[in-house]
């Protein structure tokens, strides 16, 4: 199901817009719509707590892990 989102934006960034969206072959709205994935998944993948997640690495309980690192330095 699709929502309709209505921005404003000056004249100037309309013109870009379609100049923008002509050169791929787009609607307007299909580029903006691809502009905000690409925005949102570049947001996504700079999100440290996410790469962090991504990794994969084990965990613990942090109380157990800083106790850890405490007994490394000793």
């Amino acid at each position: 199901m699709s929502h309709r989102l209505q921005v404003l934006v000056p004249e100037a960034l309309d013109r870009r817009i379609r100049k923008a969206a002509q050169r791929s072959r787009l609607s307007a709205g299909a580029w903006v719509r691809q502009a905000i994935e690409r925005a949102l998944q570049d947001n996504h993948q700079s999100d440290p707590l996410d790469q962090l997640a991504r990794l994969g690495a084990p965990t613990g309980d942090i109380g157990q892990v800083l106790a850890e690192i405490d007994a490394g330095r000793g």
